[in-house]
């Protein structure tokens, strides 16, 4: 353990090691939801652009996507 002194407060910190923490199901879970934020990022940004690009109908949105 160590002791830090950030300006007047005093704190404790206990050294773990951070592997340790996640269990195989944990880090899965948290894959999962990166993946689940990024596709949704992705899809955003796609209507994001559809919404703001202007073309000469539906026809050549769906031939650039």
């Amino acid at each position: 353990m160590a002791n830090i002194h950030i300006q007047n407060a005093i704190g404790t910190v206990k050294a773990m090691d951070g592997d340790a923490l996640l269990s195989p199901q944990t880090l899965e879970q948290i894959v999962q939801a990166v993946l689940a934020a990024f596709d949704e990022r992705q899809l955003r940004d796609k209507r994001s652009k559809s919404d703001t690009t202007v073309t000469t109908g539906v026809a050549a949105e769906q031939e650039t996507a």
